[in-house]
């Protein structure tokens, strides 16, 4: 009995059986492994695909643009479809940066046109500070003097003092052809600022000899008898009475 129940390993029969009952236990695990197989040549091949494509690139600085990018908070707009709003902070800042320099250069305009005004008004001083002494004016009346020249004169981009009137037309001197030179002009102040030159040598205060009119009355001009009339009130009493001789 116990022969009849022994296996025979070596049976063809039993050696099929046992190959058959192998490969039905293993066959899941094939399957799986070729499944796995396929799986780690398809990363391999993508890779190699990403290799190539960063090959050269430093992968610290592409890592620190994607983080910088990633916090760009113009990015985060555009990437929300918020493109009005990155267009107007864009074009704010243009135009913030546009008025600084605008302002900028307006203060240092400012600056140049003060400083050339301060230098053309020196200029002009000067030259008719020239012409007062020139035509015999007294050296303290020269500030007066200017004074009434600013509303006369006015440099011109040459430099020279020009005499225009209201409407800033060119005035000319006597001879209607020459404009006015600060000289013929100052000259004229003789007739109504007499008080801005000297008084004639030997005549005293205002032409008198010793307190004694020289003249008569009607022989002096009204700009004269108001001249003395302020500078010395005594002679005109004295003229006043020689009224009508």
């Amino acid at each position: 009995m116990a022969d009849e129940n022994q296996i025979d390993l070596d049976d063809p029969a039993v050696q099929g059986a046992i190959a058959a009952a192998v490969e039905a236990a293993t066959l899941g695990l094939k399957n799986k492994n070729t499944e796995l197989l396929g799986s780690l040549r398809t990363t391999k091949t993508e890779l190699d695909g990403f290799k190539s494509q960063f090959e050269g690139l430093d992968i610290a600085a592409v890592k620190g643009l994607l983080t910088k990018v990633g916090q760009d908070e113009e990015t985060k707009l555009i990437a929300e479809g918020k493109l009005d709003e990155v267009i107007t902070r864009r074009t704010e800042r243009l135009r913030t940066d546009y008025d600084t320099k605008l302002a900028a250069e307006k203060t240092r305009a400012d600056k140049a046109e003060a400083f050339a005004a301060k230098y053309s008004d020196k200029v002009l001083a000067d030259s008719i500070r020239a012409a007062a002494i020139k035509a015999g004016a007294l050296p303290e009346a020269a500030e007066d003097i200017i004074l009434r020249a600013r509303g006369t004169f006015k440099l011109s981009e040459d430099g020279e003092a020009i005499a225009t009137d209201r409407d800033g037309e060119v005035v000319y001197g006597k001879d209607g052809k020459t404009p006015l030179s600060p000289l013929e002009w100052a000259e004229s102040l003789r007739e109504t600022a007499t008080h801005l030159w000297p008084r004639a040598q030997g005549a005293g205060q205002t032409g008198d000899n010793g307190g004694k009119a020289t003249k008569k009355w009607g022989e002096y001009t009204e700009t004269e008898r108001a001249a003395i009339a302020r500078d010395n009130p005594d002679l005109f009493k004295k003229i006043q009475a020689t009224k009508g001789t």
